[in-house]
């Protein structure tokens, strides 16, 4: 851990929740939460302590459409621990520890806001578990996303009663084994505690958060490798005039011309077709202002849905301690990240798109401004990045697939009580896929551009995408005939993830 500290209870930023989940930060619970904590904490042990108190969801009753049924004051904890057994229904493969942690610390933020009535020393577990690196073993695959997404945080609260399983140290081992290996003894839950651990949106949250911070590195690297590929083609920078701009004022639009001039000031290439009788590039170069700018700005927004979400009170019921009240609600209802997930994966897709059409230009010997048919010299005896194309439009067919909205898709569950969902777990997971296939897109962009710049030496680039290239030539070598590609591929996508280009480039 590093020395800054994020204080959850009251407002956290989405690079404070980022900083966790890499490991970067510690996490206190902000004291000027306790008293807030504490209060709320308080109107529940009233409402326990009275055996003929009126039903409260959750704390005397059962749950869902079981919401009517009376639970006895003497069953209230165990009532708690059969919550998260019975819930804990996740499948499929589990989520990455960055995520985990992000979770971790969204539930716990949750919590620490006040009105779920838990114990400050529950809150502080969850804090003990992103300080230890304990990272329950979550399924990424259960959650409707509304009432909360209520199997992954199941799975998560398992393992605070030493049950379930968690990573630690790079081991897997069950609850009961991370817990003794830390020396801490496993939490017996009180009443209220089981339901709002699992009360939130905070898996699909986690997810999305992951996603769009992803997605925001491999947007501005397609405004590189896209700078590079116009370069590779003997492309203009003439539509990217910062009078055109001005006169569609997209704040995204206008970001992604200048990081585009930017990118190609000083190019000898460019300066060596000045003169010639071309008029126009085709759209997936001259419109890179339009297409990318439009993604920034649907980041922007995703974004502040999400940084939204953090600070959000998504449990039920909800404590209202100075009113010694409580009170059902729809905060867990996980439509708005939702929403804002799902449109993720489509802008997302469309960058893919424009991407793969780039390839194509530089490959297609057609249209590649007398580059060699596909990037390789003797072709015939060499196929050089023909296939290397067809995997970029594999990915981006799937792509649109995932684009579908999982938002407008509901299946009702607990005998129809819960009769309206969002599937927001679902966009959130299609969104971090797609954010995938792009990093991999790019990768292979990347590595076309980079051949093609090559066959215009002697003639260099601008001086920034010079630098870049020579960087990535340390790592991908240029094809003088063909070799297996699966690797280079790799090496690019990985290339795009890793954000090397920012050493050469970290103000664009």
């Amino acid at each position: 851990m590093t020395s800054s500290k994020v204080l959850i209870g009251g407002k956290i930023s989405l690079e404070e929740v980022l900083a966790v989940g890499r490991g970067h930060a510690s996490v206190s619970i902000d004291p000027n939460a306790v008293d807030t904590i504490q209060e709320a904490r308080a109107f529940v042990k009233s409402v326990v302590a009275t055996p003929d108190a009126s039903p409260v969801y959750g704390v005397n009753t059962g749950f869902g459409a079981l919401a009517e049924v009376p639970v006895e004051h003497e069953n209230l904890r165990q009532l708690q621990l059969n919550l998260i057994r019975s819930h804990a229904c996740g499948v499929c493969d589990p989520l990455p520890e960055d995520v985990v942690r992000i979770m971790l610390l969204l539930r716990a933020q949750v919590l620490a806001l006040g009105h779920s009535g838990v114990r400050l020393e529950l809150i502080q577990r969850l804090v003990d578990f992103l300080e230890l690196g304990i990272h329950p073993v979550i399924p990424s695959r259960g959650s409707v996303g509304a009432s909360g997404d209520l199997a992954p945080l199941a799975h998560l609260a398992l393992v605070l009663v030493g049950e379930g399983e968690a990573t630690y140290k790079g081991a897997r081992m069950s609850g009961a084994e991370v817990l003794k290996a830390v020396g801490l003894e496993p939490l017996r839950l009180e009443a209220k505690e089981g339901l709002s651990l699992i009360n939130g949106t905070q898996a699909l949250t986690a997810v999305g958060i992951a996603a769009h911070d992803r997605a925001l590195n491999a947007l501005r690297y397609a405004n590189v490798v896209g700078a590079w590929s116009l370069e590779a083609l003997l492309g203009t920078v003439t539509a990217f005039d910062a009078r055109i701009q001005a006169l569609r004022p997209h704040p995204g639009q206008a970001r992604c011309a200048t990081m585009l001039r930017t990118l190609l000031d000083g190019s000898e290439i460019m300066e060596s077709h000045a003169d010639c009788s071309k008029v126009q590039d085709p759209y997936s170069l001259r419109c890179m202002p339009q297409v990318h700018g439009a993604v920034f700005d649907a980041l922007e927004h995703i974004g502040s849905v999400l940084e939204r979400e953090v600070n959000s009170v998504t449990d039920n019921p909800l404590v209202f301690s100075g009113a010694e009240d409580t009170r059902s609600g729809g905060n867990f209802h996980g439509a708005p990240v939702a929403f804002a997930l799902d449109y993720l994966a489509v802008v997302l897709t469309s960058l893919m798109s424009i991407s793969e059409r780039r390839i194509e230009q530089l490959v297609n010997p057609h249209l590649s401004a007398g580059l060699p048919p596909f990037l390789v010299q003797d072709t015939g005896l060499n196929s050089g990045f023909m296939i290397a194309q067809v995997s970029a439009a594999s990915l981006v067919s799937e792509g649109k697939v995932l684009a579908h909205p999982a938002s407008v898709d509901s299946i009702p569950s607990s005998a129809n009580r819960e009769d309206h969902v969002s599937m927001g777990m679902t966009a959130s997971l299609k969104a971090y896929q797609t954010v995938e296939f792009l990093e991999n897109v790019l990768g292979i962009e990347t590595m076309c551009a980079a051949q093609g710049i090559d066959f215009r030496d002697p003639l260099k680039p601008g001086a920034i995408l010079g630098e870049i290239h020579t960087t990535y030539r340390e790592g991908v070598p240029f094809a003088a005939q063909d070799s297996v590609l699966a690797p280079w591929i790799e090496a690019s996508a990985e290339w795009v993830r890793e954000g090397r280009w920012r050493e050469v480039a970290p103000n664009l």
